[in-house]
């Protein structure tokens, strides 16, 4: 057990190192002026001991004045030696920060969707931000204090013992018992640590998700049960932040006043060696002054055990999300296929797709082939595979190779990159971002003009409609796009797919909350012109399917059916029952 204690405590240096290897000029900076600091700081108590014994001897006003005006001028030198010092490491504090916010996000980035299935939003959110600044607080205020712990020990204590041996001795004898006092407390104070950011995690993982569904809350009601979960939630927080107040607050008492106690030893013994005359007053005086120097940075000890301890529980957090490796990415021997050259052919082999923890695939042995230019509808009851068909198509979810090919090409084999400028893909979640409506319908490439947004807005049917807004295009959409209806996000995000002139288009279940008759006509334009791309149609919406080229009918993950609507009615099988069942509805409507 301590050997994996000691083992992993020597990982989390190395890493700490690897932080400020990038700084490390700033950080060398900022040591030589601690360094400058603590030699003078040294140096000043022996010439207060001079002029001190000289003044026993004879009182010179000048030479008085002229030691006072250089004790004046040293202690204004290690005042600007200091601040430089603060500004040189606290600096590389910030841009360990700025670093980290930078690969945490980076890495995020890269990580396949399935991983924000497993982490919430609300806990990511606390490692890149409460995380992080502790992070800072390590490289910066903890190191700060370290280094200045070990000048001023390293450089006083040898001049005190140089002094008298016997009276620096007993000044200093306490302070083996703050070290272990220390080391009693390390663990635990780590332990409380990790349960305050734990607690901190979950409060923000309510409070991200509570925003993010404040409709529903209000539909349903379920302000006071939320308003519960969060007090249940800030209690656990509150708690396990006086448990560690509580450690601390007995903690860095006590060690302030054991270090403290080394003056009162020395007030005692080195009264009797003046006494005696084994010392000169001077001596003693120095000897205050080097005691007096030493309580601050023992005292400080404990603060700078804490900002450690808070930094070593989020660098396991932090390090947690950074050492994920992608189960999605591209192979080292990957082709790159530019989009202009790919026509837009898929073929499916035995496709099979399960999910970590199920033991029925999602996709079993599924095969089919689409032509280029080609419409196929893809429909079949809910749970069927048909998501997992669209996200398995541009690599969302892991798949072997062998399985599904574009233009003869394995997936798995083309660069991830030009993969997905190849498709097209509209989820079912419509999702927008908090900006405005052209810059959503151009997010997939930022530099088009505004006469090429409107081409894509009116391929999509939603141009006739934005002409209304206050703003036309200029509009702001909202977070999500709350500002818009759910047919119009639906076809704001067509048109965004649109815009970026893939050969291959997946809308799974896109066009759900718009009218049968506008996704008919929006199918039937994308069907038809000389610049045909190869869509794929996933919906329930089967009046809108018919018009497909092909339609595979999907059941348990597997196709069960497959052909053009009009031969599809007429076999006994899923789709008639579907297509019987969908009529009778739209009877009793």
């Amino acid at each position: 057990m301590t050997n994996t204690l000691s083992s992993r405590r020597f990982a989390r240096q190395r890493l700490l190192l690897a932080y400020l290897r990038p700084h490390w000029r700033a950080v060398l900076l900022g040591v030589l002026a601690l360094f400058v600091v603590n030699a003078v700081g040294t140096y000043l108590p022996l010439l207060i001991r001079q002029i001190i014994d000289d003044l026993q001897v004879t009182f010179v006003f000048d030479q008085v004045l002229r030691s006072v005006l250089l004790i004046g001028l040293l202690a204004s030198l290690m005042w600007a030696v200091r601040l430089g010092s603060r500004v040189a490491i606290f600096g590389v504090g910030r841009q360990v920060e700025f670093d980290l916010k930078q690969r945490i996000f980076g890495q995020l980035l890269r990580l396949e969707p399935a991983y924000f299935t497993t982490n919430t939003a609300g806990d990511l959110i606390s490692r890149s931000t409460s995380d992080v600044d502790n992070i800072r607080r390590l490289v910066g205020f903890a190191l700060l204090s370290f280094v200045n712990t070990i000048f001023a020990y390293a450089l006083t204590l040898p001049v005190m013992l140089g002094l008298d041996v016997g009276l620096t001795l007993a000044a200093i004898a306490v302070y083996p018992l703050i070290m272990l006092l220390v080391q009693a407390f390390s663990n635990r104070l780590r332990n409380e640590q990790l349960q305050v950011q734990q607690a901190l995690s979950d409060l923000s993982e309510l409070v991200q998700e509570d925003m993010s569904g404040i409709a529903l809350i209000k539909i349903y009601a379920q302000e006071e049960n939320e308003r519960r979960a969060f007090h249940h939630r800030n209690q656990a927080l509150l708690a396990a932040n006086l448990v560690l107040a509580k450690t601390r607050n007995i903690l860095f008492p006590v060690l302030g006043g054991m270090a403290s106690i080394s003056l009162l030893v020395l007030l005692w013994f080195g009264s009797r060696a003046i006494a005696s005359g084994a010392i000169t007053v001077g001596d003693f005086v120095a000897l205050l002054l080097y005691v007096e120097r030493l309580i601050f940075p023992t005292a400080l000890l404990g603060f700078t055990i804490t900002a450690y301890q808070r930094g070593e529980v989020s660098l396991d957090r932090i390090e947690s999300i950074l050492q994920v490796q992608p189960r999605i990415a591209s192979d080292p021997e990957a082709v790159s296929l530019e989009r202009t050259a790919i026509r837009g052919k898929l073929v499916a082999k035995n496709l099979t797709v399960t999910y970590p923890g199920t033991t029925a695939p999602a996709l079993d042995r599924v095969s089919f082939q689409i032509h280029p230019g080609e419409t196929v509808a893809i429909v079949g009851p809910v749970g069927s595979g048909k998501s997992t068909l669209a996200n398995a198509l541009p690599r969302l979810l892991e798949i072997q190779p062998g399985q599904v090919f574009l233009d003869e090409y394995d997936i798995t084999q083309i660069q991830l990159r030009d993969l997905r400028a190849a498709i097209a893909y509209v989820p079912q979640d419509s999702f927008l971002f908090s900006t405005t409506l052209k810059n959503n319908i151009r997010y997939g490439d930022p530099l088009r003009e505004q006469l090429e947004v409107e081409q894509a807005a009116k391929q999509a049917q939603i141009h006739a409609e934005v002409l209304n807004f206050p703003q036309i295009y200029e509009t702001l959409v909202g977070e999500r796009g709350i500002t818009l209806s759910g047919g119009q996000r639906q076809r704001t995000a067509l048109a965004r797919a649109l815009l970026v002139e893939a050969p291959i288009l997946i809308l799974d279940d896109a066009l759900s909350s718009v009218d049968n008759q506008t996704a008919t006509a929006i199918l039937q334009a994308l069907a038809s012109g000389s610049d045909r791309k190869t869509v794929i149609f996933i919906s329930h919406q089967l009046s809108a399917a018919a018009i497909a080229d092909q339609i595979l009918v999907m059941d348990r993950g597997k196709i069960v059916q497959s052909g053009a609507h009009d031969a599809l009615i007429h076999q006994p099988g899923l789709y008639q029952t579907l297509w019987n069942h969908q009529k009778l509805e739209a009877v009793l409507q």
